[in-house]
């Protein structure tokens, strides 16, 4: 082995464990040390206690929102948790509604724990495609890229799910459904790996490419759904597409479908999860993904090729996004029209679940289940407006959101801990 050689193996074991390196108590009198790369800026720092602090910052401010607006922030707070339905999990009344699994599948609406099961069901449904486009965002930072086209890769799987779930109506469920899950994570995949090509030969930054192709995403399947094009639905005044048949649909596994009833899909989300961990920890590509993203150069010089990670990482990220739109089409929506390609935000709102999870499995599965919980509990079907106007309850889940990115990229509770640590020195 050559110098160079030996000294890029050093370096890449260095950048590898600088999470841990960061994490150690400091000494008195010696500065924290500095972040030396990208992917290590929105990496472990701080363990769980930093991202939990700046979700309670988030949450005090959006209750100062909440408070200008003339409302009680706890009892908007409170209204919003109920909304989640997270809390059937803690009711003590009607325990045989709580099984999840009953074979009634029979909520009665005089029975509080049956409100809050559907709204739970609706929070997970919710859940399921941010934890893919999370995931999305997550992946390419731990190469050292910024995927802002989780939205775009999640409407190429949305795109083609719909195309085959309204076609081959004699496919066995057993075929139909796979089949479709499949392509729409290839869709996601091809399409997020145009920018990881494009970063690969020329150099062109991801942020700018994945941008673009949000937009090209966004107008095409506007075209396709929207009046006279070729997947409109037979409707010919409305511009939706038409349902994807049954056998393309998952089966629903608690709950009525036609109340949009938990299909199978969170368990597939929550399987992508460990995929996920298992790649990045446990495989000879996921430390290279790891290398590329902490030093770039360390890397070259140690035999890896950075290219070739640049485009896997993307085209990665864009399977994880696309099965998430897919997940979507057959889980509960089953159809898309062209003002739901406009309104979808879910792409951004995976952004902030990466950024507050620090790109761990664990992570973004927990920041999914939050926004997830925050969009379905502040949804006009669920808030009094007595308490708080849905309209504006909507808004204060983006503000929200954009405090969770802003306090993130400050690293808040990283500063906090700090700070602490300081003083106690």
């Amino acid at each position: 082995m050559s110098d160079d050689e030996r000294r890029a193996d050093e370096l890449i074991e260095l950048a590898i464990t600088q999470d841990e390196v960061e994490q150690a108590p400091l000494q008195p009198g010696v500065p924290p040390p500095p972040s030396m790369h990208f992917a290590s800026r929105f990496g472990g720092v701080s363990g769980v206690i930093a991202p939990l602090i700046t979700t309670l910052i988030a949450f005090l401010m959006g209750g100062l929102v909440v408070a200008l607006t003339g409302k009680n922030p706890l009892k908007v707070y409170h209204a919003i948790w109920n909304g989640t339905g997270l809390n059937w999990f803690f009711h003590i009344g009607n325990h045989s509604a709580r099984v999840p699994f009953s074979t009634t599948h029979m909520w009665f609406p005089w029975d509080t724990s049956s409100v809050a099961a559907q709204n739970l069901q609706q929070t997970l449904l919710l859940t399921t495609p941010i934890i893919l486009t999370g995931l999305a965002v997550a992946f390419a930072f731990r190469c050292g890229m910024f995927n802002i086209g989780g939205q775009g890769q999640y409407f190429a799987g949305t795109i083609f799910a719909v195309w085959l779930g309204t076609s081959f109506g004699g496919l066995s469920p057993w075929v139909h459904v796979p089949l479709v899950l499949v392509v729409g994570a290839l869709a996601g995949a091809v399409y997020a790996g145009i920018a990881g090509l494009l970063k690969a030969t020329v150099g062109a930054h991801e942020v700018i490419s994945t941008i673009m192709l949000n937009w090209i995403s966004i107008w095409v399947g506007s075209y396709l759904f929207g009046q006279g094009g070729p997947l409109q639905g037979s409707q010919p005044s409305i511009p939706i597409s038409n349902d994807i048949v049954d056998g393309a649909k998952l089966p629903v596994i608690w709950g009525l479908k036609l109340l949009q009833g938990l299909s199978i899909g969170i368990f597939i989300a929550v399987a992508i999860l460990v995929v996920y961990w298992l790649i990045i920890n446990r495989t000879t590509l996921g430390y290279e993904v790891r290398a590329v993203g902490f030093n770039p150069e360390a890397a070259r010089y140690g035999g890896i090729s950075v290219a070739r990670n640049y485009f896997l990482a993307m085209a990665i990220s864009g399977a994880f996004a696309g099965l998430g739109g897919a997940l979507d089409i057959t889980g509960w929506e089953y159809r898309i029209g062209e003002n739901d390609i406009h309104a979808n935000t879910i792409g951004f709102i995976g952004l902030a679940a990466a950024l507050l999870g620090r790109n761990t499995a664990l992570g973004v599965g927990t920041a999914s289940l939050l926004f997830g919980a925050l969009i379905n509990g502040t949804s006009g079907r669920q808030l009094d407006p007595s308490i708080f106007r849905p309209d504006l309850a909507g808004n204060l889940t983006t503000i929200i959101q954009g405090l969770v990115i802003l306090f993130v990229g400050l690293n808040v509770g990283g500063v906090w801990l700090w700070l602490k640590r300081r003083r106690g020195a």
